[in-house]
């Protein structure tokens, strides 16, 4: 797509959304359109199926059905409408986007076994096996795939099994995953993934998804509605039947999306995860030369989002770190870890490792300004 003028790049190392390029940005400058005319309902058609494809779904079994909102609209709606009537939702929970869930589950009356596990590493499967065979009310197992507020790496290949041997679906929530790790859905025995389009694919923030099993949304027709706005199969439904959202789309943020889909493409699955990787890589790089460390094991990081341990001398003040950067096109973000000073150092748009490399020539100023010598000791 041709740019007609570049806008300013800022570096967002924030957990979104994401940095984007400007194409991405442009996509949204087209002509006005009524979401009800048949062209409009094409691109709607094309890009729900590049979602399924994004996440390697059949589909003849997987859909993708897309909502107006944030990422938290997806987590509400697949909580509100997955669980039948009288049945149990089981969260593996370690860290605050599982945390959502469970909340999400207690605002709809929904009955809760909430399996909370430390934030700074993965849940005990041996835990989740236990409850999941003694506790045969549970219909619905749901975790998060990557923790964003610590950047904790679920497994959930293993949690998905276990769900399935004891006859629940398994939701995952994939934001800050979905075309950032290569996913193949029914591999990690997932019945439900969900994303937004702000992060992951760089798109703009107003439209979020889910790619779930056609089954298991159409047998939920019969579950207890909840909610009027965010219930599963109405929309669906409504899809299928008509070709659209139910409601008024964000259509400039769907344009948008579709620009974004075809650039994932063109760079490649496993092209992203490298660059992505090397990004991450370049984080504990320059950790190391400041002298700061990370507070989740390496291994289980996601290659996504780094947390990092603030000093506890009293000099550190994160707004002087964030200030300096913010003011020279860098943003960062705190941390989400009750009880311990933290901030998180993101790569999930389209970053490059001399983007990170950039940022710690200015996070050095920033520490020098407090008045420490680098490295810290």
């Amino acid at each position: 797509m041709e740019v007609v003028k570049p806008v300013k790049r800022n570096i967002l190392l924030n957990p979104g959304p994401a940095t984007t390029t400007d194409s991405v940005k442009y996509a949204q400058v087209v002509p006005d359109i009524c979401p009800r005319e048949q062209e409009f309902v094409e691109i709607m058609d094309e890009v729900r199926q590049e979602l399924v494809k994004v996440v390697h779904g059949d589909s003849q079994k997987y859909t993708a059905v897309l909502f107006t909102g944030s990422g938290t609209i997806i987590q509400d709606v697949l909580v509100n409408s997955l669980v039948p009537d009288g049945k149990k939702i089981c969260i593996v929970n370690n860290g605050a986007y599982s945390a959502r869930m469970a909340e999400i589950s207690e605002y709809y009356n929904i009955p809760c076994v909430n399996l909370k596990f430390p934030s700074t590493g993965v849940p005990d499967l041996n835990v989740v096996k236990e409850t999941l065979e003694k506790d045969r009310d549970i219909a619905v197992v749901a975790t998060t795939h990557h923790e964003t507020g610590t950047g904790v790496l679920n497994p959930v290949r293993e949690i998905g099994k276990m769900a399935h041997d004891s006859g629940c679906i398994f939701i995952a929530d994939t934001i800050s995953t979905y075309a950032l790790l290569p996913i193949n859905i029914e591999e990690e025995n997932i019945d439900f993934c969900m994303s937004s389009a702000q992060k992951g694919l760089a798109g703009m923030t107003g439209v979020s998804w889910t790619v779930g099993k056609i089954r298991e949304i159409e047998k939920s027709k019969d579950y207890p509605k909840r909610s009027y706005y965010c219930n599963l199969y109405m929309q669906y439904d409504f899809f299928e039947r008509v070709g659209e959202m139910h409601f008024t789309p964000p259509v400039q943020t769907i344009y948008a999306l579709r620009q974004a889909i075809k650039e994932y493409w063109e760079e490649g699955e496993q092209v992203r995860y490298e660059r992505l990787t090397k990004c991450w890589e370049a984080i504990h790089n320059g950790l190391a030369e400041v002298g700061l460390e990370s507070v989740i094991d390496k291994e289980i990081q996601g290659h996504l989002v780094v947390t990092i341990k603030a000093p506890e001398d009293g000099k550190f003040d994160f707004f002087k770190l964030h200030d300096h950067c913010f003011e020279r096109g860098f943003t960062i973000y705190p941390g989400k870890m009750f009880g311990l000073e933290t901030f998180r150092l993101c790569n999930l748009g389209w970053l490059t490792e001399q983007d990170i490399e950039d940022f710690f020539v200015l996070a050095k100023e920033a520490f020098r300004e407090m008045g420490y010598s680098l490295p810290l000791r």
